[in-house]
């Protein structure tokens, strides 16, 4: 059975890149557009790994990634953004991210990451 992995960003753009540089890695893939979305994904599968952008309308990656960890406490978590020093090491260490990507992201990190994540 394929890890299933959610990847959360509110551009279409950059969910469409993420899917392109992971469909070959072995998992089965969610797009959320919105937090709403990634949340309802959340309730409704049992999710693997979450990649989740950081700056989003109405909800923060972050706040995706704390809801995530009470649903889905196993899941690895993966946060990527724009602006990787405004995040704060103590609320990455508090949701037990495993990663923080910058973006634009390096494939061959993101998918070593991903890898690492779910081992």
């Amino acid at each position: 059975m394929k890890p299933i992995l959610l990847i959360v960003d509110d551009e279409i753009r950059v969910l469409s890149a993420l899917r392109r540089t992971l469909r070959k890695e072995g998992y089965e893939i969610l797009l959320a557009s919105s937090p709403q979305e990634a949340l309802k994904f959340i309730g409704d599968y049992e999710i693997n790994a979450i990649l989740s952008d950081h700056k989003m309308p109405g909800m923060s990656g972050l706040e995706v990634l704390a809801e995530a960890q009470r649903q889905r406490p196993n899941a690895a978590r993966i946060l990527i953004s724009g602006w990787p020093e405004a995040v704060e090491p103590a609320e990455l260490a508090a949701l037990d991210v495993h990663a923080l990507l910058p973006k634009p992201w390096d494939d061959a990190e993101l998918k070593s990451e991903l890898a690492r994540a779910l081992r």
